[in-house]
């Protein structure tokens, strides 16, 4: 892990972003103090339709209407 004072991340922060592309972490610090850390951006892709057939619900639990809900909506 590299420790940079923030001067050098000024000056250097495309070489500093291109050892966090490798993998690398990096520490921003002020006076010996770590401030901040530049790490990889994790992305997850989400997949529509990923758990189809894994989730199972009863529509008949859906069929009541709550009267507490119902209220809030009635305005007359």
């Amino acid at each position: 892990m590299a420790v940079v004072n923030i001067h050098e991340a000024k000056t250097h922060l495309s070489r500093l972003l291109e050892q966090v592309e490798r993998g690398e972490v990096v520490t921003i610090a002020r006076a010996g103090k770590p401030v901040a850390d530049l790490v990889p951006h994790v992305r997850v892709d989400i997949v529509f339709g990923g758990l189809a057939g894994r989730l199972v619900y009863d529509d008949a639990a859906f069929d009541d209407v709550d009267d507490d809900v119902a209220a809030m909506f009635d305005t007359a």
